[in-house]
């Protein structure tokens, strides 16, 4: 039982800093010009983010399957430096600038990036996985607007479903890339002293979005130690990016009262998004402890969706603005 409270707590404390960080990066990244697309309430951006999604998991099945998962790898940690740069390029004075470019944050960037490589023990993987998800969240929260952020969350939810209870190629996934070492999946040690390098098989994962529940290395949760008795618990990073967006988009498109909090672009609708999020991940935790692998995305993206519509509600703003559907209708 105490194992399970501290992984629920941990993790609860995980995805917070990812969600605070995502909204103190909003305004930084407004300001530098980081908004990746020309119209962010075009609702095509969501399939196309989602066709990317369905490519880059048919790559890595392909490169597990065929022994080149050395080249995930790489590809990871170089997309983890380039995501660090855009986080700290906007934290670290300029003081050093070469080209334009921040020099104290490329090198700080290449030195997480270098850490992942030459020391990915559990708390390195975390410390990157926190500092690349709160940034991948505030890019695509001021990139995607109400309705492409609200249909982006609904079909990837719909997704994991059936990739964990139908397909189960996410719970294949969640298990080729423990062997990475890479902040794909956050770690959460539960005994005294955990060793992430020390684990020759991998350990028991979770498996769901980008890895919520939790299985077995081949996929069997009934095989192995239960949940609560595991050294560690892991779930995957993308469980904590993907319901965040629509918090950074509540804050960065709804046109609603800042709550005041220095640093921070929070407003009611981005709050209660939040608190919806961490509700779907109590629940989510709750039933990985039961001992089977369960899709984290509905829980996760169900809660901050509906947070949202909450928040905005008790905002004055109606629904079918909420929801980005105003020009439609």
């Amino acid at each position: 039982m105490r194992r399970s409270h501290v992984a629920a707590l941990a993790t609860l404390a995980v995805f917070l800093l990812v969600q605070l960080g995502a909204l103190a990066l909003v305004e930084p990244f407004r300001s530098a010009g980081y908004q990746t697309v020309e119209d962010p309430s075009d609702p095509a951006n969501s399939l196309l983010y989602l066709v990317a999604i369905l490519v880059a998991t048919g790559v890595m099945l392909a490169a597990f399957r065929f022994g080149v998962d050395g080249l995930i790898r790489g590809l990871i940690v170089l997309s983890s430096a380039f995501l660090a740069y855009y986080v700290l390029s906007v934290l670290l004075p300029p003081v050093v600038a070469v080209g334009g470019v921040n020099g104290f944050a490329v090198a700080a960037a290449l030195a997480l990036s270098g850490a992942l490589v030459v020391y990915p023990e559990w708390y390195v993987i975390d410390a990157v996985g926190i500092v690349i998800g709160m940034g991948a969240a505030a890019l695509f929260g001021i990139s995607f607007g109400l309705l492409p952020a609200v249909l982006l969350l609904s079909v990837l939810a719909v997704y994991d479903a059936v990739s964990v209870y139908g397909t189960e190629h996410m719970l294949t996934l969640a298990s080729g890339v423990m062997d990475l070492k890479i902040p794909v999946v956050l770690v959460i040690p539960l005994t005294r002293g955990y060793s992430f390098l020390d684990e020759e098989d991998g350990g028991e994962q979770s498996a769901g979005g980008d890895g919520a529940g939790s299985e077995s290395r081949d996929g069997d949760a009934r095989e192995g130690p239960a949940p609560a008795d595991r050294d560690a618990f892991f779930i995957g990073l993308g469980d904590a990016v993907m319901p965040t967006i629509i918090v950074a988009s509540a804050a960065f498109f709804l046109e609603t009262p800042s709550l005041g909090v220095p640093g921070l672009a929070l407003t009611l609708p981005a709050l209660t998004a939040m608190l919806g999020t961490l509700a779907g991940l109590l629940v989510l935790v709750w039933l990985v402890m039961k001992g089977r692998a369960h899709a984290g995305l509905p829980l996760l993206n169900g809660g901050a969706i509906g947070g949202y519509l909450v928040g905005a509600a008790f905002s004055g703003v109606s629904v079918v603005r909420a929801l980005g559907l105003t020009p439609y209708l």
